[in-house]
């Protein structure tokens, strides 16, 4: 993974809203979530919700698929790990912490 792909993604992390719709879609899992299903557990408007969804696929943490009317957003789970990975993956310059920095990133 490049820097400007990892920078990317921590700035659109970089925002409470957006996080807190990453972590949803993480917690969901592969079956996701429609926007009005965000929306309404966040209490936010769809136009500032669809902004932030935006912000988050363009950095690529975000995958979006049409199920027929609905739209269903999904977590990027490999772009994810590659992010966790890139942090991590020089961590301790090999000293006996890196196995533990890595067992978080395939988490």
């Amino acid at each position: 993974m490049e820097d400007k792909d990892v920078v990317r993604a921590l700035a659109a992390l970089a925002h409470e809203l957006r996080l807190r719709v990453f972590r949803m879609l993480v917690v969901a899992g592969p079956t996701g979530l429609t926007p009005g299903a965000i929306a309404e557990q966040l209490d936010v408007p769809n136009a500032t919700l669809s902004f932030h969804l935006k912000e988050l696929m363009h950095a690529g943490l975000v995958t979006q698929e049409r199920d027929g009317r609905s739209l269903i957003y999904r977590a990027d789970y490999e772009r994810m790990s590659g992010v966790l990975g890139f942090l991590t993956e020089e961590c301790c310059q090999g000293q006996p912490c890196l196995d533990i920095a890595r067992s978080y990133a395939k988490c």
